[in-house]
């Protein structure tokens, strides 16, 4: 009960608008804040981070659909998460407890998709008599990923010998995009969704209709580009067009496919005019020795004959299934590298 009133307390204050602050709350991700009490998290990797006093912790989130899962994380301990397996609603989530006696960091990590459905973040739950209190400065770079399945991380938990479908063992957190941001020490953001192509999808909709959209579920949900700017931005898809397109017809020859890549990157250069553009493309088949693709990427990135993008492709492992953590690890390490050389950061 202790927690639970004091709770209360929290609530009230970020009603009214004392919580929410880049002092004590620190938000990263396409979210919502239509009410500023109760910011709506939807992609993967989205994210809530905050320093705390006290030996516990709750979160309380107001779930749409109870088929998201988050990771929160306690004073930087990543390997160890607790992770949360959302039910439809409101509720508390107990997350620790018999902590040391003092200050601690959490971070609320979004592991799943944005096809799961949003997901109210309504406050931490602190002992009473405790607070929040001020983070330390952000960093000062910005990285920020639209991808298809292997960028939000589908299967990357998964046991070896099993199927990469289960929700449980999709986990942003330990994939590419994420890890990479972590190695450089730069703010992450993730647009991505399983089975997406710029030309063929697994489903109606392709990323040329869904990358600029708030809200996934919602075509007419606009962000505004102008409320954060990333200094690198990665592309890493064509994955799903390069199974997909032969079931076209007609079947798009080399010209519309290197145009529609061409088509997509100036839609990202239209809204980010001075980032870095990362034209990516792996770890699986479609960047198999002999395979087109990364082919037509590099068509594409020679007549945008722009001096701000380059080109990554992650080989192919000859794994049949989608990368496991430790793929992600590998790709991490190389595009790391890649950004350490292209943008001279240390």
């Amino acid at each position: 009960m202790v927690m639970k009133r004091f709770f209360l307390v929290v609530l009230l204050l970020a009603a009214a608008g004392f919580t929410l602050t880049a002092e004590t709350l620190r938000y990263s991700g396409r979210n919502d804040f239509s009410n500023p009490a109760a910011p709506v998290l939807y992609w993967s990797g989205s994210s809530v981070q905050a320093r705390f006093e006290g030996t516990s912790l709750g979160v309380t989130l107001d779930d749409a659909t109870g088929n998201p899962y988050y990771n929160v994380i306690i004073d930087g301990q990543g390997a160890t998460p607790v992770v949360i397996d959302c039910k439809p609603g409101l509720h508390t989530y107990p997350v620790a407890s018999n902590l040391t006696d003092g200050v601690h960091d959490v971070l609320l990590f979004r592991r799943t998709e944005g096809t799961d459905g949003g997901t109210a973040f309504m406050g931490f739950a602190l002992d009473e008599g405790c607070a929040l209190q001020p983070l330390p400065p952000a960093s000062v770079r910005r990285i920020e990923f639209y991808g298809d399945s292997i960028t939000c991380g589908m299967g990357n938990e998964a046991p070896d010998d099993a199927g990469d479908s289960v929700n449980a063992e999709r986990n942003n957190y330990l994939a590419c995009g994420a890890v990479t941001a972590r190695l450089l020490d730069a703010e992450y953001r993730c647009i991505a969704r399983s089975g997406i192509g710029i030309i063929k999808s697994w489903f109606d909709l392709v990323m040329p209709d869904y990358w600029y959209r708030l809200n996934p579920a919602d075509a007419d949900s606009r962000w505004d580009f102008s409320q954060w700017t990333p200094d690198v931005v990665v592309v890493n898809l064509f994955q799903n067009d390069s199974y997909l397109i032969s079931k076209m017809r007609p079947v798009p020859d080399e010209a519309q496919i290197v145009k529609a890549y061409i088509d997509f990157i100036s839609g990202i250069r239209a809204v980010y005019p001075e980032a870095h553009i990362v034209c990516a493309l792996g770890c699986m088949d479609a960047t198999r020795e002999s395979g087109p693709w990364p082919g037509y990427i590099h068509q594409a990135v020679d007549l945008l004959a722009d001096q701000n993008l380059s080109e990554c492709y992650f080989p192919c492992k000859e794994w049949t299934k989608h990368p496991r953590v430790r793929h992600h690890r590998g790709m991490a390490e190389q595009l790391t590298a890649h950004l350490r050389g292209v943008m001279c950061w240390k």
